[in-house]
C-alpha cells in the first residue's frame, strides 16, 4: 500500500483517505493495544489512518503506543480534557472520508471496517451508522436507542420497560443481517460521514462525557441525514472501562449531560421538568435502599454504592 505525506500529496497520488479511526483513551493501556492490534490485523481496503489522542493517562498508554504502535498518530493531552474535544482535536486534523469514532475497549472483527466503509459509500443519505456491538461473550449488546424525551426518561427511570418498551428498542428482536435506521447509535464504533460533519459540526465540546453522541445524532438528523445501524459490521465492547475508575463522578457527569441535552435541544423548562423526574427517581431508589441490606454480597455492595451516588445527586441537582 502507497503511503501518503501530507493531504494534498494524498489527494494527488493516492485518492482521497478513505477512513479516519480516532480513538480516545484515558488509562486502559492494555486493552488500547488490543483494540489497535485488532484495527491492524483488519484494515479496510481502502487508504485509512490512526489517530490515537491520550487525555493524560497514568498507566503508560502513550509510551505504549509509540513504541509498539509508532504508524498510528498520537495526540498526547497534558490534561484530560473530556471525549468530546478530545476526539474533535482529531478530526480536525484528520483526513479521511470518513470518520470512525472507536473506543479503546473495543475489538474490531475481521470486515468489520471495509464493511461500514462500503455501507456509507452504498448510503449517501447516511450521516452516521454504528456496528453492531457484542458483550465479550458473544451476546448481543445495545448499542442505539430512541432520541430522549421527558416521558422516555420517566419510563427508563422507574424501570417501566419492563411493562412495555418505551425508552428502548427491542433489539434482541431485531434480525443480525438486516439495515435498520435509528435515532442514535452509540459512540462506541460509530462512522460518520465528513461531509455531514461539515454540515453540522462536529461534537459539541460542552459534553465533557456522555450524550454527545446522542448530541451530534439529533443535529444529524436536524440537518436532512440518516443514522442507521449496520449489523454486518461487528465489534466486541468491554464496556466502560475508563468510566469505571470514577463510578460516582462519571455518573453525575452522566446526568449533568442528559440536563445539557434537553436545556439545548428543548428548553429550559424541559430541563427543570427533568430535574424534578430525577429528584423522584432518586427519592424513590433511596427509600427503598435499606433493602439492600437482606442480599448477599456483592449485589449489597452495588446497590448501596448506587445509593450513595443517588444520595449525591440530590445534593448536586440544584447547581446542575
Amino acid at each position: 500500500m502507497l503511503s501518503c505525506i501530507g493531504h494534498d500529496v494524498q489527494h494527488q497520488l493516492c485518492g482521497p483517505m478513505d477512513l479516519s479511526i480516532i480513538i480516545v483513551n484515558w488509562n486502559t493501556r492494555d486493552l488500547l493495544a488490543q483494540c489497535l492490534q485488532s484495527v491492524y490485523a483488519h484494515p479496510p481496503e481502502g487508504e485509512f489512518e490512526v489517530w490515537v489522542v491520550d487525555n493524560a493517562s497514568t498507566d503508560g498508554s502513550a509510551e505504549m503506543v509509540r513504541e509498539r504502535f509508532p504508524q498510528a498518530r498520537l495526540i498526547r493531552n497534558a490534561e484530560n480534557v473530556g471525549f468530546a474535544r478530545a476526539n474533535n482535536q482529531a478530526i480536525r486534523q484528520s483526513s479521511g472520508r470518513y470518520v470512525l469514532l472507536l473506543n479503546p475497549d473495543t475489538e474490531v472483527k475481521p470486515g468489520a471496517l471495509e464493511t461500514l466503509v462500503q455501507f456509507m459509500d452504498a448510503h449517501p443519505e447516511a450521516g452516521a451508522a454504528g456496528a453492531r456491538l457484542l458483550n465479550p461473550d458473544g451476546t448481543l449488546q445495545s448499542s442505539c436507542h430512541p432520541f430522549p424525551t421527558l416521558g422516555r426518561e420517566f419510563w427508563r427511570l422507574f424501570h417501566l420497560d419492563a411493562l412495555r418498551l418505551c425508552a428502548c428498542y427491542e433489539m434482541a428482536r431485531w434480525d443480525p443481517e438486516t439495515l435498520r435506521p435509528v435515532d442514535v447509535v452509540q459512540g462506541a464504533c460509530v462512522i460518520l460521514r465528513r461531509k455531514a460533519l461539515d454540515q453540522v459540526g462536529l461534537l459539541d465540546e460542552d459534553y465533557f462525557i456522555y450524550t454527545e453522541e446522542v448530541d451530534l445524532c439529533y443535529r444529524l438528523r436536524q440537518g436532512g441525514w440518516r443514522i442507521y445501524w449496520a449489523p454486518q459490521a461487528t465489534v466486541v465492547h468491554y464496556g466502560g472501562q475508563s468510566t469505571r475508575q470514577m463510578p460516582a463522578e462519571m455518573f453525575l457527569r452522566l446526568y449533568e449531560s442528559k440536563l445539557l441535552y434537553f436545556r439545548k435541544h428543548h428548553s429550559r423548562q424541559a430541563a427543570r421538568a427533568y430535574k424534578l423526574i430525577l429528584l423522584a427517581a432518586a427519592t424513590a431508589r433511596l427509600l427503598l435502599s435499606p433493602l439492600a441490606w437482606l442480599e448477599r454480597p456483592p449485589q449489597r455492595q452495588q446497590h448501596l454504592a448506587l445509593a450513595r451516588c443517588y444520595r449525591r445527586l440530590v445534593r448536586t441537582l440544584p447547581e446542575m
